[in-house]
């Protein structure tokens, strides 16, 4: 028999240690999904993304790939990623702005290091969420928003930093607009720091990014992601200083398949995506020639 499962009392449900891979020399920790949680609300995937840093000349160097039935939220701490999409948008990604790119029915796009930081190289690390769409929304038109830093409504006391993402949070709503109930929030604790977090959504989770925090009297270190029981309020308070997503929303109604980059709430949907990548019929990016990922084996 295996061993069994580790309960957590007061305000946790479940604790989850992301798998980290190595992309060519560029490490990734995948939080979501993960085989006992598959989605916290919308949320059906996230990866930590670094830090890396970059040696000149080098740099990110994702092609031009497609998605489906998903929203893609990338969201920096450090450094920049130039994006291309089949829409014709064509932006560098910059620390603390949101950019949401809604695939709906498919679009096609490319993440690269910009030109001038692939010269002097640098530092790289931050998050990228996908968001599962309402099933009346998996084949809406596709669509790209970008948010910057700026225009995103933050919080600064008694050493809490807030920047609010999506949703609904310490009495502030984000102006950025999604197809469900989400909530995703970057959240900066100083040493000793409080905060606390109310239970307005069903499904909620905390990933600690950088930092060590305590929460019911037990501590938690950084490449944790704390799952919240249902209704739950609580108050977390951090032992150095500390990097936190809080993340969640209202569940979609069902489960979603996913297969590569390929969302949806029927089979049938991701094996007509593939067979449309493999024949050429997803709208070209702009800009990146004949470079594409291929389907994989």
């Amino acid at each position: 028999m295996g061993a069994a499962e580790p309960t957590w009392p007061g305000a946790i449900d479940q604790v989850i240690i992301p798998r980290t891979s190595d992309l060519g020399g560029f490490e990734v920790a995948r939080v979501l999904p993960f085989r006992k949680k598959r989605m916290v609300g919308p949320f059906v995937f996230l990866d930590q993304m670094g830090p890396h840093l970059f040696a000149p000349n080098t740099g990110l160097d994702v092609a031009p790939h497609p998605h489906i039935g998903l929203a893609t939220v990338t969201y920096l701490y450090e450094g920049e990623i130039f994006h291309r999409d089949s829409l014709g948008n064509a932006l560098a990604i910059k620390p603390g702005a949101v950019n949401w790119m809604t695939a709906g029915r498919g679009i096609v796009h490319s993440e690269r290091t910009p030109t001038d930081m692939r010269a002097r190289g640098g530092r790289l690390s931050g998050m990228q969420a996908w968001v599962a769409l309402p099933e009346r929304f998996e084949e809406m038109a596709p669509a790209f928003v970008h948010h910057d830093a700026d225009s995103l409504l933050q919080v600064d006391e008694a050493g809490v930093h807030i920047r609010l993402l999506a949703g609904s949070f310490a009495g502030l709503r984000s102006p950025v607009e999604t197809l469900s109930e989400t909530l995703y929030v970057d959240i900066q604790l100083e040493p000793d720091a409080r905060l606390a977090v109310e239970a307005r959504y069903e499904e909620r989770a905390l990933h600690i990014a950088e930092g060590t925090i305590t929460l019911d009297g037990q501590c938690f270190e950084a490449g944790r992601m704390l799952v919240l029981k249902p209704g739950a309020a609580l108050t977390l308070c951090a032992q150095t200083p500390a990097r936190l997503l809080l993340l969640g929303g209202e569940p979609l109604g069902g489960p979603r398949h996913i297969w590569w980059n390929f969302v949806s709430s029927r089979k049938e949907r991701i094996e007509q995506a593939k067979e449309d990548w493999t024949h050429g019929r997803f709208a070209a990016v702009p800009g990146e020639g004949d470079a594409f990922i291929p389907l994989p084996a």
